[in-house]
C-alpha cells in the first residue's frame, strides 16, 4: 500500500467508519491505563462529544504546564487539547494538528464551549488541518513549542522518521516530547500493515520498539525515557487470527531536545526534587525507574542531571556536581539515596 492509501484508508476509518469509540474492534487504541486522578477531575468538564470521539491510548499529560505551549499530534475531535487547555491555563495555548475534517469539525464546534467552561476572556487553543509528518508546512514554527503530545497517533503514521524529526524541528532546546501509543514486540509482517482495520485499530502501523529506538538514535536523540508500559489485550477472534503471533503494548515515551549522550555516564552528580511542581509535593517521577522523593539526594547520570536541570524541571531541581570530573559509566543499580551531603548518597537508577 502506498503512503498515500495508507493515509486516505486512516482518513476513512477514523472519518467515517468510527462513529465513536463504542465501534473499535479492539482495545488497542482505548487501552484502560488508569488516568491520574488530578486529571480524571477534569474529564466531566469536557464536552460529551468531544469525549465520545476520543481514541487514545494513555495519559500523555507531564507535569508543570501552566504557561507552556503545547502542540497535540492527530488531536482528533479534540479532548486532549481541551484538557491540556485547562492544564496550561489563559497564559498558555495549545495547537491539535489533525488530517481529518469529520474529527476537525467536532473539535472547532466546542472552542467557545470550552473557553466558557474554564472561564477564560479568549480561547487558548486552536486546531490545524494538516499532516504530522509536515508540522512546518502546517504552519507550526521551528524552536517554537515547549512540549509536544500524541495520544496513539504516531502509529498511524506512513513515514515515522519524517514523523519524529519534524517534532524536534518545532520544539524549543529544551523543550519535551511525551506521547502514548501502541508498540509491538516485532516488525510486522508487510501484508498486514496494509490491512485497512488493522492500521485503524492502531495494530498494523505499530512501530517495533527496537526500530523506534534506531530512529530516535539517528535523529540525534540518544536517550529517552520510558515512562509506563501495559500489555495490549486484543479481544478480538479475527484480529487475533491475523495478527495474534505479535505482542503489542501500550507504552508512554519522554524524550528531550537536549544534548545528551549515549551511555549513561556517571559524573558524581546528585538530584535533589524541591516538591515545587504543582500536585507533586511529595515525588516527581521521570522515568519508569527514576522516582525523586522531595529532599532526599538522588545519584543520578550526566543525562539525568540534564533532562531535570535543562528543562522546564529546572526550577524544581537541585543538582549537586558538574561534569569536570568523568568516574566511568553510570552503575544503573536500584534505589533511591538516603539522606545528607553528597558523600552520604547511595544507589542510583538510569537506563
Amino acid at each position: 500500500m502506498s503512503q498515500h492509501k495508507s493515509v486516505e484508508a486512516i482518513k476513512d476509518y477514523y472519518g467515517k467508519v468510527l462513529s465513536t469509540n463504542e465501534d473499535l474492534q479492539t482495545s488497542a487504541c482505548c487501552t484502560a491505563e488508569a488516568m491520574p486522578s488530578e486529571l480524571r477531575k477534569i474529564l466531566p468538564e469536557i464536552h460529551q462529544e468531544v469525549r465520545d470521539k476520543f481514541y487514545g491510548c494513555g495519559s500523555p499529560f507531564p507535569p508543570a504546564l501552566e504557561g507552556r505551549t503545547v502542540l497535540d499530534l492527530g488531536c482528533g475531535a479534540g479532548r486532549d487539547v481541551y484538557m491540556l487547555s485547562k492544564l496550561v491555563g489563559p497564559t498558555g495555548k495549545v495547537i491539535g494538528v489533525d488530517m481529518t475534517d469529520e474529527q476537525l469539525a467536532v473539535a472547532e464546534k466546542h472552542i467557545q464551549y470550552h473557553t466558557d467552561k474554564f472561564g477564560y476572556d479568549k480561547a487558548n487553543v486552536r486546531f490545524v488541518k494538516g499532516y504530522i509528518e509536515d508540522l512546518t508546512g502546517a504552519g507550526i514554527e521551528e524552536n517554537s513549542v515547549d512540549l509536544v503530545v500524541s495520544n496513539c497517533v504516531t502509529n498511524l503514521s506512513p513515514d515515522k522518521p519524517r514523523l519524529f524529526s519534524e517534532v524536534f524541528k518545532v520544539l524549543k532546546p529544551g523543550g519535551e516530547l511525551y506521547f502514548s501509543d501502541v508498540f509491538a514486540d516485532r516488525r510486522i509482517p508487510a501484508p498486514l500493515t496494509e490491512d485497512p482495520v488493522l492500521l485503524g485499530e492502531c495494530l498494523g502501523g505499530a512501530m517495533y520498539i527496537e526500530d523506534f529506538r534506531r530512529t530516535m538514535h539517528e535523529l540525534g536523540c540518544k536517550d529517552f525515557r520510558s515512562i509506563t508500559s501495559n500489555k495490549i489485550s486484543l479481544n478480538n477472534a479475527e484480529i487475533e487470527r491475523k495478527i495474534g503471533m505479535v505482542n503489542f503494548y501500550s507504552i508512554t515515551f519522554r524524550a528531550f531536545k537536549v544534548d545528551l549522550e549515549d551511555r549513561c555516564e556517571d559524573f558524581g552528580q546528585v538530584a535533589y526534587y524541591k516538591g515545587t511542581i504543582p500536585g507533586h509535593p511529595h515525588s516527581f517521577t521521570l522515568d519508569d525507574h527514576h522516582e525523586f522523593f522531595t529532599g532526599k539526594p538522588m545519584l543520578v547520570c550526566g543525562n539525568s542531571a540534564d533532562m531535570v536541570s535543562k528543562t522546564a524541571y529546572a526550577e524544581h531541581f537541585r543538582i549537586e556536581g558538574d561534569k569536570s570530573t568523568h568516574l566511568g559509566l553510570f552503575d544503573c543499580g536500584p534505589g533511591i539515596v538516603t539522606s545528607g551531603t553528597n558523600d552520604e548518597a547511595t544507589g542510583g537508577a538510569c537506563c
